[in-house]
């Protein structure tokens, strides 16, 4: 595998990187990298978690000119949080290039903010589709010299709804200027964005390594009405984990579970759709860090949180949608980590979770309490 040495990078990027605890490139970077440098167009397909910001974000840096003031490149991306994310590593890897101003555009926090941001000047606004559009409609941002635009997460964000959005901001742009997209699938609109918007396309595909895979055990525990509230405080206590999150289906049932497990002497917050952003972020902020050790959200709210050292996922009610399980399982056993995630159930949803474990490829353990309530296996799983 190639380094980042030799890929001649600029000082303050190696350096950048060495700070940010990276010792080589991602197969991703190694193969993205160089196709961007060259300013070519490109579709890459690859796994969440294998390094795509750097694999966009060192080409922008490199490319960006700090001596003019205007707005030379864009990143669209599908949710808040992934928008601050990524906002927050591009700052990282420009930490040496402190004449780089980067920007997040996204919904729930006030605009006015966002556009005295914007009228001191950002070289880079990275940005979900609907607040892009905003500030288009209100002249506040001008593409006449923005070079590159990134699409990341294509298939979510289309996915999502936002085909006409991202057609819309697309058109704005000048002729001349480059297009590249990361995505986990190649959706057929990820293909039509590319046949509408991109020319000479370089198409670079990285398949997950059975390595990589997440290492993940599973567990089930069958447990109904009040009696889960109980099992999931025996199994934070027991287990004493440093960070978990708990996933509820609906914004009442996170405030409430949040609120009960307050009340036994948990550090436990909740996400949901109904906070301020300004609430939301210190959650994710504190949660990061490890102040907050328990996080109670629903599946919208958790979309594109990233952190890599979760160490339990807890579905306390079953999730509505088959992908939904693979999603919430999938926020633990990262960076080459082992994880471990439980799900709740009754009798009446055992039809329904073996569907989803038949569709998801799932094994699980199946647990119980014995005689003197220590959690062990089942003597006899109803789940096979």
């Amino acid at each position: 595998m190639v380094s980042y040495e030799e890929m001649n990078l600029s000082p303050e990027i190696l350096k950048a990187v060495a700070r940010m605890g990276f010792t080589g490139p991602t197969e991703i970077q190694a193969k993205a990298i160089p196709v961007m440098m060259e300013g070519r167009e490109m579709i890459a397909k690859a796994p969440t978690g294998t390094g795509k910001t750097c694999a966009f974000g060192i080409p922008i840096l490199e490319k960006i000119d700090p001596s003019h003031p205007w707005l030379q490149a864009i990143i669209l991306c599908p949710t808040r949080e992934l928008c601050i994310q990524i906002a927050e590593d591009m700052r990282n890897l420009s930490f040496f290039r402190s004449d780089i101003r980067i920007t997040a555009l996204y919904g729930g926090q006030p605009i006015d903010k966002q556009i005295k941001a914007l009228k001191r000047g950002t070289h880079i606004a990275v940005a979900t589709p609907g607040r892009m559009l905003d500030h288009l409609q209100r002249k506040t941002l001008q593409f006449s010299k923005v070079s590159i635009a990134v699409l990341d997460e294509a298939d979510e964000m289309l996915d999502m709804g936002f085909y006409k959005d991202v057609c819309h901001i697309l058109d704005q742009l000048p002729k001349e200027r480059q297009m590249v997209m990361f995505s986990a699938t190649i959706s057929r609109e990820v293909m039509d964005i590319g046949w509408l918007y991109q020319r000479d396309t370089v198409e670079i595909t990285v398949e997950p390594e059975r390595e990589s895979q997440p290492k993940i055990t599973q567990y089930a525990i069958e447990s109904v009405g009040r009696q889960r509230l109980a099992d999931l405080t025996y199994l934070l206590q027991e287990r004493q984990y440093r960070r978990v999150m708990i996933f509820c289906n609906t914004k009442y049932s996170t405030t409430s579970l949040a609120g009960l497990l307050r009340d036994r002497g948990f550090h436990a917050e909740c996400l949901n759709g109904d906070m301020r952003q300004s609430e939301r972020n210190t959650i994710m902020t504190n949660f990061r860090e490890g102040k907050i050790p328990v996080l109670v959200a629903t599946d919208v709210a958790a979309r594109g949180i990233d952190v890599d050292d979760v160490d339990a996922v807890v579905n306390y009610e079953i999730p509505p949608e088959n992908e939904y399980y693979i999603h919430r399982i999938g926020r633990t056993g990262r960076a080459q980590k082992e994880g471990v995630s439980y799900v709740f159930f009754s009798q009446d949803e055992i039809r329904k979770l073996r569907s989803i474990l038949k569709y998801t490829r799932s094994k699980v353990v199946e647990l119980e309490f014995n005689e003197s309530d220590e959690l062990v296996e089942a003597k006899k799983p109803k789940l096979v």
